[in-house]
């Protein structure tokens, strides 16, 4: 067995004895390197009790260096492979997690955010260069219509303008942001809390299918593992470091995706909240991260999603205003004759000028402007407002004609009624 090979079994078999994120794991990797701190372990040597305790309790279901061998078979058996931080792929931000601390935590979901020792991929896109463009959308498994409709519309314009969507697979949130990015023809990453060949939520198999045909299913679990509910959250650290920024769509107020915010703000990463409805209960979570964290930022779309994790410069989202009238471009003194025109009939322009306010030659000047904007038309020897655009020629009945006689065109005299 050559030494790489040497390595890539010592780091499984530690990923199988003790859960991914574990500190003092990576502590001794970084420190004597994976098989030496594999035999460590194994003698009984782990540097603190918690350690020794998890590795004692988890030896006698089998050897460790047995299991890890047999998960590298299945691995290849569906289709996989096994990535370490030694392979060209490997995604190098996930070092930003050594930096990750978590202020007032104390599950163990929120002490142990070490890096990965290694990741079980699925699919044929590069990790490093898919996720250095990309961005995690996140959110409620019971996820409103609302909610749905805003995460597909993110995933599928972030997939249009060339970047990855990353979640987690779950229903709701996760799920139509991954189904977005796909209708877009995009890639899209969906980082799993069990093997890369079991599809949970087992609704979603179809689409884990999908992803791995055409973007990439990750785990920091061997092939065959269960989907432990804690497992769910040690995930998270890696969806919030593998990307440039975080959106949450919708959240209550306790949600695994607001965890994933938080994690995303601890490393200094755009954090943002896509506001929803105050009367939901799915929108709770989303809106105390806006109350309390000055850091996460609004948004509203993928031009706000955009502008936080793009190019400075190149990225900026356009601001936001109503759609443009033909009367946006004029200088206050046309804008001033063409209120003061009158709603029904026509004016001359002696009395226009009197009620605007101006001079006769201003208000000539000004009619002339307004006339070739066709926002005024002359009528009876002075100016009417234009018909708004689309309704149809006014039509008069010349006076006593008989009720069956078909009526005339109005003249251009006459205002339209």
């Amino acid at each position: 067995m050559s030494t790489r090979e040497q390595r890539l079994l010592a780091r499984v078999a530690l990923t199988w004895l003790t859960e991914p994120g574990t500190w003092s794991v990576h502590r001794l990797v970084q420190q004597l390197g994976p098989v030496a701190a594999l035999d460590l372990l194994l003698d009984g040597g782990a540097p603190d009790r918690r350690l020794r305790e998890s590795v004692a309790a988890r030896v006698p279901a089998g050897n460790p260096r047995a299991v890890a061998a047999e998960a590298l078979a299945r691995t290849e058996r569906v289709g996989a492979r096994v990535l370490t931080p030694e392979d060209n792929e490997w995604p190098d931000h996930l070092g930003d997690l050594r930096q990750l601390v978590l202020g007032g935590g104390s599950r163990r979901v929120d002490l142990e955010t070490a890096p990965p020792l290694c990741f079980w991929v699925r699919g044929g896109w590069p990790l490093g260069e898919t996720l250095a463009r990309s961005v995690a959308v996140v959110g409620a498994r019971a996820a409103t219509g609302y909610g749905v409709h805003v995460a597909s519309e993110i995933g599928y314009g972030l997939a249009d303008r060339d970047w990855t969507v990353v979640s987690g697979g779950a229903f709701g949130i996760d799920a139509a942001a991954h189904r977005g990015a796909l209708t877009a023809g995009g890639v899209t990453v969906a980082v799993l809390a069990c093997g890369v060949d079991c599809p949970y939520p087992l609704g979603n198999a179809a689409l884990f299918d999908r992803i791995a045909e055409t973007g990439l299913l990750v785990s920091e679990w061997m092939p065959g593992a269960d989907p432990l509910r804690p497992r769910f959250l040690i995930r998270n650290r890696v969806i919030a470091a593998a990307t440039r920024g975080t959106v949450l769509v919708e959240a209550a107020a306790r949600s695994g995706a607001v965890q994933t915010l938080h994690r995303a703000l601890a490393m200094r990463r755009p954090a943002m909240v896509i506001p929803g409805p105050v009367t939901s209960a799915m929108s709770v979570g989303a809106h105390e991260l806006l109350r309390e964290h000055r850091d996460a930022r609004l948004v509203t779309g993928v031009a706000h999603v955009l502008e936080e994790v793009g190019r400075i410069g190149a990225d900026l989202s356009p601001p936001a205003r109503g759609p443009e009238r033909p009367t946006d471009g004029l200088d206050d003194e046309a804008a001033l004759v063409l209120e003061s025109l009158p709603r029904r009939g026509a004016l001359g322009v002696d009395a226009l000028a009197a009620r605007a306010g101006v001079d006769l030659r201003t208000a000539l000047r000004k009619l002339s402007l307004l006339e070739e904007l066709s926002l005024v038309v002359r009528r009876d020897g002075g100016y009417a407002a234009a018909p708004p655009p689309g309704r149809g020629t006014a039509v008069v009945r010349p006076t006593g004609a008989p009720a069956g006689q078909p009526p005339q065109p109005g003249s251009p005299g006459r205002a339209a009624g």
